[in-house]
């Protein structure tokens, strides 16, 4: 569908995917690109604006990524973020120097004149648009920042003006009016920048002139439109797993096609406690769902190719591979099927390394994993452009059951990424007891919570599970030493699922969760409670 839209051009900064959500959040559409794409590529996108977002390197040295002055001279507003920044002076003629004294973290910026980025911000202004500020009066007119840079801009190129400082960096942000062009030494996409999404409403709505016509409703009724026009008369087999992805590409799909989908579970073993079941009751005969459904059991089939698979990307590889192979078994039993459906999502296309510049963290069974050769005409991925928060916005869209729609996210590959070391039936049930236990300890402690308070607590993670390292240590239990496996407790709160922080769940909950787990699994004795934030791990184990 041709819509208006901002691009985002990745110099390999790790927050490209959350600059590209956020204006989205401006009800904008956005898509992510390699600084490297061409500049034809560009005008033929046409789009209404540019972000240039941060990176690793500097921006003055050889070998370093950058881009043509042409970028900045083809009318379209640009704006540049940290690296991005950084970049726009340089290119156009002003001066990037190593920083005296790095900026990391909260900081103040001083607004000293007017800009459209800024309109409505400053703690003690409630609308500094038409005002110019005097240089000497600037602490008037702050707003806290999230700063990260060691380099910075010495000297603006001709024809900008600085409009923003911090008391160590001149340059916190500047402008060009004539050309539209606006430059950013901080991150406004992070949420410890606290007026962040406000400055970059202003350059996407109001400098950009978008419209904002990025909407759920106006999605899910042009995407059935879509798959109607391009399904015709054909036949469509949907890869359904029962997670949230899947779940509402079987919505989209069945509302656009009916009985021309067939949704195919696939039961790897792989799946959390009892999940198999709970699939079949909601989109199987006896579920509220008009779609026919194939459950296929293939447990021992995938335990058996992954035998004595230890490396993290050769399971995704092979679970990715075995899973197509099922289906197209299932396309024969089933007669002609023309289109295979899959819940891919637009952080499964960046962090595969097929948007954008930054790097490949992981191939995903529905995207990085997929083998070269496919017996389906193409491939159908109705939500490839969406994020996780517009799939739920979508299936609420579509009618779908809130318990579906806010179910945990879980990975295609299942227990698969959850298992670091060979994959057995065995380790298997360990990490399905496990996970069981600990999902239910802190779900019974939510509502315990929430009867006494009347609200969900505030510790309440995004999503948590349990995983089984392949750590093995000395214990002692019944006065036998035990020699068993260790899990790791995972638990974050997100919003977008780009960046998370380790929940701070109360230390009564999760020594409950230690003590069941310790008592009622049998091959563990130690229980650990993962801290990582994201960045720098990822929510995922493997």
């Amino acid at each position: 569908m041709e819509r208006e839209k901002v691009i985002v051009l990745d110099f390999g900064g790790q927050y490209n995917q959350l600059v590209a959500r956020r204006v989205r959040e401006c009800n904008v559409y956005c898509e992510i690109y390699s600084y490297k794409t061409d500049i034809e590529k560009i005008k033929q996108l046409n789009p209404k604006g540019i972000i240039l977002t941060g990176g690793p390197n500097s921006c003055y040295e050889e070998g370093a990524p950058t881009y043509s002055r042409q970028l900045f001279e083809l009318g379209i507003p640009v704006l540049g973020l940290c690296y991005g920044a950084q970049l726009m002076m340089h290119v156009l003629g002003g001066k990037v120097e190593r920083a005296q004294n790095r900026e990391y973290g909260k900081t103040k910026v001083f607004i000293n004149r007017k800009s459209g980025l800024f309109h409505g911000i400053g703690d003690k202004c409630s609308d500094i648009e038409g005002i110019i500020y005097d240089d000497h009066r600037h602490d008037d007119h702050e707003t806290l920042c999230w700063m990260s840079h060691f380099d910075y801009i010495s000297k603006i190129a001709p024809g900008f003006e600085i409009i923003a400082h911090t008391a160590d960096c001149p340059v916190a942000a500047a402008q060009d009016l004539s050309r539209k062009l606006y430059a950013i030494q901080f991150h406004p996409e992070v949420l410890h920048t606290p007026r962040g999404k406000d400055m970059l409403y202003n350059y996407v709505r109001n400098i950009c002139g978008c419209a904002g016509d990025w909407r759920m409703d106006s999605f899910v009724e042009s995407s059935i439109k879509n798959i109607r026009e391009k399904v015709g008369d054909g036949k469509v087999l949907l890869a359904l797993s029962g997670g949230v992805d899947s779940s509402v590409a079987a919505g989209l799909l069945s509302k656009a096609i009916g009985k021309q989908l067939t949704c195919v579970f696939v039961d790897h073993g792989l799946l959390r406690k009892n999940e198999g079941d709970e699939v079949e009751a909601v989109f199987g005969p006896k579920g509220d769902f008009d779609l026919n459904f194939i459950r296929v059991n293939a447990q021992e089939r995938y335990y058996k190719k992954l035998s004595g698979v230890l490396d993290p990307e050769s399971k995704r590889k092979i679970i990715g591979e075995e899973f197509i192979r099922v289906f197209e078994e299932e396309a024969k039993k089933i007669g002609a099927v023309d289109y295979l459906a899959q819940g891919t999502i637009y952080p499964d296309v960046v962090e595969s390394g097929l948007g954008g510049e930054s790097a490949v963290i992981k191939s995903h069974h529905n995207v990085g994993g997929l083998p070269d050769f496919v017996d389906f005409k193409e491939i159908i991925e109705p939500l490839r452009d969406l994020f996780k928060d517009e799939v739920r916005q979508a299936g609420l869209e579509l009618g779908l059951p809130e318990r579906l729609v806010f179910r945990q996210p879980f990975p295609g590959p299942g227990l698969g990424v959850r298992i670091a070391d060979e994959i057995t039936a065995d380790k298997v049930r360990i990490v399905q007891d496990a996970d069981a236990i600990y999902r239910d300890e802190v779900d019974t402690a939510a509502k315990e919570y929430k009867t006494t308070n009347g609200k969900d607590p505030e510790w309440m993670p995004n999503q948590y599970f349990a995983a089984l390292t392949n750590m093995r240590s000395v214990g002692v239990m019944g006065d036998e030493r035990t020699f068993d496996y260790a899990i790791a407790l995972r638990a974050v709160k997100t919003v977008d699922f780009m960046t998370a922080e380790a929940c701070d769940i109360p230390f009564e909950v999760l020594q409950r969760v230690m003590s069941r787990i310790i008592n009622e699994v049998r091959g563990v004795n130690r229980v650990f409670y993962d801290l990582t934030s994201k960045p720098p791990g990822t929510i995922e184990f493997l």
